[in-house]
């Protein structure tokens, strides 16, 4: 029995220690006190074995002791498996900054700190643009006419743009630009993307671009010439960094700058010969100048002693002799523009490296710290902005779209993906505005960029096919009042550029962040670099201490002991401890995984990709629990915050297990699973009970539908139609028109209506004349048939219409001559 008692005192004891990390001398002391207490109330062994035990402690974790033998050792062995970081690697991984995803990472986030970000809110000026000139701009636009019929944005609608400073939102207002913060750049943007092509239009020279390049690093030359001409459209921008050979790649450009002398006018010239050629350059038909990125040489040494001068960035006018410009690419279901740059010897003067002579070479380092931001914006704005409306024009759609006599949003077939969008456009909102809330302060978050680049497109694939679905025929038949299917055909390119999400997830979340956001790693490799044995020590034995006590507050919290202190009240407590909960075991396993694999971890991207999906979910979880604690609750809202944080979670887990199934050491693997799951999965997919509700409040006129759809363009005020007021304009009299449906449908049931009133609008009439409904009633539900109808109606087109090459146009029912032998017969009549 005292057998017993210690063992369990020494576990106990040992996992407190553990959790709390207070290192070698407290466990040492723990080990040291029960051994001898064990030897004097006669348990022998376990006091003799509790002694060793602390001998090998006080051996292995005390400093005195540990750097006389076991450091020189591990420090041998680690610079021989430490996977070995390339320039252009240190670059990405020093650019931008480390916030909510190292606390992540360290698997004990203090919340304290996310909240710690407060939120001031848009100013007067931004929420007025919001308002006023974003709503402006959308109202311009009509998927088909700009897709089918001009393949570009109205004339009238670039005017606009330019004149309004629609292009200048980064840039500052002492330089023409409007001057906007990270926040209001992205709801524009999102509210923009009530078109697809507008969205692009307008975010690409806002991200990452020749205006971020030259607010950052340009010349103050270069900053007054061009930034006042690119706030107001005078000069429109493209960058030129991908190619046919230097995709997702980007430092392997093939693209060559030489420094060379030229005789213009007369007198010699320093500058560059460029030989280049780009493909998938947004806005490279129309731009005016163009941002280059290039590896430059120096063959001569003209500059200094070097030859090769790596990556550099240079801004060319589009009249550079030599340019070849203005040809488009055909990007699938969006006519944006976007198109290939050539160029063979066409030179350009020195002046024209962004940054001038002082920042050639890099070029890398600029691309990689500007990313950091624009992709944190542009795209995951655009998803967002595209989920509020696609379940927008669904919730209303399901609703006054009837079949069976109910309303489609009624069936839970329909009702699943409607909470499903609901949830995934919940989780958008709240990641993309609290992400950039981080950049307002300051923060430029390069490991984030990449989750919102990637999961938030990833969930606009899902809204958007979800959104087709439940729209049925309505969606699928092209023409003017399709206001879904062209952006749903568009939406690989959003998957494509800025990173593939292939390559993002597999490569980038996790690979990147294990070391740039880990509290350790990078401390280690540069102690190896610097061969600095004492740095090594300090920095492993932390990281010794770390995996420790991850291991101790993933295992007591997942028997539910030990829960984490949170700042939250109400329902989001309990998943902020379970996100705690879940950062130790991902701390865990990331340490787990790059110790047992090392170097070869950089091979092992399914591996890489899962524990990136955790640290995914997690963030996005906890930028959900962010927005709920900030914001002003609606009723429903609670129902939506279970569903969006069960749903990352459940995910979270899964990936957890796909972890432990497929680490190579499948001992490792078994082991990992009974710390961080010692009594299996906790969290189930979001339940029916949930699903019911919110598509219930979000296919209805309810706050929970005009929280998820604010900053959209909801009045019918354009110079096109608006199906989203028209669906909002429906809801708000949907109740009335129900109680009429039911009382028509159950007179026709009955057998009081004839059998031929077949229509809506016929059994309307009918129960008119027969006195069951009233003349106000049966105007009311005139008018609103008429809407419903405009609605649900789809396209058609003359028979030639799709035939670009008339010519080749076969009319199947023209009248077929007859056969030879039957004219002989009739001509012989």
């Amino acid at each position: 029995m005292l057998t017993l008692l210690l063992v369990i005192l020494a576990v106990v004891g040992l996992l407190i220690i553990m959790r709390r990390e207070a290192g070698a001398s407290a466990a040492l002391t723990l080990l040291g006190i029960l051994g001898l207490v064990g030897l004097l109330v006669d348990a022998t062994f376990i006091g003799v074995v509790l002694l060793i035990g602390a001998i090998a402690v006080a051996a292995a974790g005390l400093p005195a002791l540990r750097k006389q033998w076991l450091t020189p050792r591990v420090f041998n062995i680690f610079k021989k498996v430490a996977p070995k970081v390339s320039d252009t690697e240190r670059t990405a991984l020093e650019a931008g900054s480390v916030s909510w995803d190292g606390e992540l990472f360290s698997g004990k986030p203090q919340w304290s700190k996310l909240l710690s970000y407060t939120d001031e809110g848009l100013r007067e000026d931004e929420q007025a643009f919001l308002d006023i000139q974003c709503a402006k701009a959308a109202g311009m636009c009509n998927a088909w006419d700009i897709a089918q019929e001009r393949a570009d944005l109205p004339q009238q609608l670039w005017d606009y743009l330019k004149k309004e400073g629609f292009f200048g939102m980064i840039i500052p207002k002492e330089y023409g630009g409007l001057g906007f913060s990270a926040k209001a750049q992205s709801m524009a943007l999102q509210k923009l993307s009530a078109n697809e092509t507008l969205m692009v239009t307008v975010g690409v020279p806002n991200s990452l671009g020749p205006g971020e390049l030259l607010l950052k690093y340009g010349t103050e030359e270069q900053k007054n010439h061009y930034l006042p001409r690119l706030a107001d459209g005078r000069e429109i921008p493209c960058f030129g960094l991908t190619g046919p050979r230097a995709g997702s790649d980007a430092t392997s450009l093939p693209d060559v700058g030489v420094v060379c002398k030229e005789v213009i006018d007369g007198k010699e010239v320093l500058g560059l010969r460029l030989t280049f050629e780009k493909r998938w350059i947004t806005l490279a038909p129309i731009a005016t100048v163009v941002g280059l990125a290039f590896r430059l040489f120096d063959p001569e040494k003209l500059l200094g002693n070097e030859e090769d001068r790596g990556i550099t960035l240079a801004l060319i006018p589009r009249d550079t002799q030599g340019m070849e410009i203005g040809r488009r690419h055909h990007p699938i279901g969006s006519p944006f523009m976007n198109g290939p740059i050539k160029g063979v010897d066409v030179f350009v003067p020195l002046d024209t490296i962004i940054g001038g002579e002082d920042m050639i070479g890099q070029g890398w380092r600029m691309l990689v710290e500007c990313l950091s931001i624009g992709r944190c914006i542009t795209l995951p704005s655009g998803a967002t902005g595209t989920a509020r409306y696609a379940l927008g024009w669904s919730g209303g759609f399901t609703r006054v779209r009837r079949q069976f006599n109910v309303p489609v949003a009624e069936m839970e077939g329909v009702q699943e993906p409607l909470a499903r969008m609901a949830a995934l456009a919940y989780i958008s909102q709240a990641t993309v505005y609290q992400t950039a809330n981080l950049i307002d302060h300051g923060e430029k978050p390069a490991v984030p960029s990449a989750i919102l680049k990637s999961q938030l497109t990833e969930f606009q694939r899902v809204l958007l096919s979800d959104a087709m679905d439940v729209h049925g025929g309505k969606a699928v038949t092209l023409g003017p009042r399709n206001y879904l299917g062209i952006g749903y055909s568009a939406n690989p390119v959003a998957i494509t550029v800025e990173g593939a999400n292939i390559m993002t997830r597999n490569l980038m979340i996790f690979g990147q962040g294990a070391i740039r956001c880990h509290p350790y790693v990078l401390d280690e490799l540069a102690a190896k670099d610097a061969n600095d044995i004492k740095a090594f020590d300090k920095a492993f034995f932390s990281h010794a201490g770390l995996i420790f006590g991850n291991a101790a507050r993933a295992f007591t919290m997942g028997l539910g002991f030990g829960k984490e202190s949170v700042p939250f009240d109400g329902p989001a407590a309990a998943y902020a401890q379970d996100i705690a909960r879940l950062s130790a075991g991902f701390g865990l396993c990331a340490d787990a995984a790059m110790a047992s694999l090392g170097s070869a971890l950089k091979k092992r991207e399914m591996l890489s990709a899962r524990l990136g999906d955790v640290l995914s979910n997690l963030y996005l979880a906890s930028m959900v629990l962010k927005q709920w604690q900030a914001g002003e609750k609606v009723e429903g809202e609670d129902a939506l915050l279970h569903y969006s944080c069960r749903f990352l979670l459940h995910r979270a887990e899964q990936a957890f297990v796909e972890i432990f199934d497929n680490l190579p050491n499948r001992a490792l693997g078994r082991v990992l699973n009974a710390i961080v799951m010692p009594t299996g999965r906790r969290w189930d997919k979001p339940h029916d009970d949930l699903a019911r509700d919110i598509a219930k409040r979000v296919s209805t006129h309810s706050a929970l539908r005009t929280k998820l759809l604010q900053n959209t363009w909801d009045a019918d005020d354009g110079e096109q139609p608006n199906p989203l007021a028209r669906y909002n304009a429906l809801l708000v009299d949907y109740d009335r028109a129900e109680a009429i449906y039911r009382t028509v449908n159950k007179a026709y049931a009955k057998g009081e209506l004839p059998q031929t009133a077949l229509h809506p609008e016929a059994r309307v009439e009918v129960a008119f004349e027969k006195g069951l409904i009233s003349e106000e009633e049966t105007v009311f539900m005139r008018e609103f048939e008429t809407q419903v109808l405009e609605m649900l109606t789809v396209d058609d087109f003359a028979y030639d219409a799709f035939a670009i090459n008339k010519d080749t146009l076969i009319d199947h029912n023209a009248k077929k001559a007859a056969p030879i032998h039957q004219q002989q017969t009739e001509n012989a009549k």
